[in-house]
């Protein structure tokens, strides 16, 4: 990491509640999040623009929106790492990683799929989290403004698969 050997701590909690039937998880929040207090805090993440858009619900504009969004629609949201050191927000730079305990999330929810936002996402919770929840990941391809190759359209196609769950 180009001797920045500085371990950053998951800056805020999940999202859930008895009534989560999925859990999508990301890698570890991005500068951009960490700077806005919240998950997929960067502008151009489409995170929320796909969320909104498949449950049918107008695009959350703050915090406490975008936490009704989820819980509203049953939606559970973390990320598989606890810490990590990372150069900005680039998971390929992602080391020493400490992964989440997600078991406070299934001993309340009756979750029923677990989704990554992400390739990264996935390759970790399958290392760090699978032998704990015995549920595989199913990959989502990331949300991300750094995943130019999927469109909005594209990305919602492929997410798409969330709502299968969440009936």
């Amino acid at each position: 990491m180009k001797g920045d050997d500085t371990i950053l701590i998951h800056p805020y909690s999940p999202v859930y509640d008895s009534n989560s039937k999925i859990l999508i998880l990301g890698t570890f929040p991005s500068v951009a999040s960490r700077e806005a207090n919240f998950y997929y805090g960067h502008p151009r993440n489409r995170f929320w623009k796909v969320l909104s858009y498949l449950t049918k619900n107008d695009l959350p504009q703050n915090i406490e929106e975008k936490k009704s969004l989820l819980l509203n629609n049953n939606i559970a949201l973390w990320d598989v790492l606890k810490s990590c050191e990372i150069e900005k927000s680039k998971d390929s730079s992602i080391m020493n990683p400490v992964p989440n305990d997600l078991s406070e999330i299934f001993a309340a929810a009756g979750i029923r799929a677990v989704f990554a936002n992400g390739r990264k996402a996935q390759e970790l919770y399958r290392r760090f989290c699978y032998h704990q929840t015995g549920m595989e990941a199913i990959f989502l391809p990331s949300t991300s403004p750094a995943n130019a190759g999927y469109s909005l359209d594209r990305l919602l196609k492929e997410w798409s698969v969330i709502l299968e769950y969440l009936k």
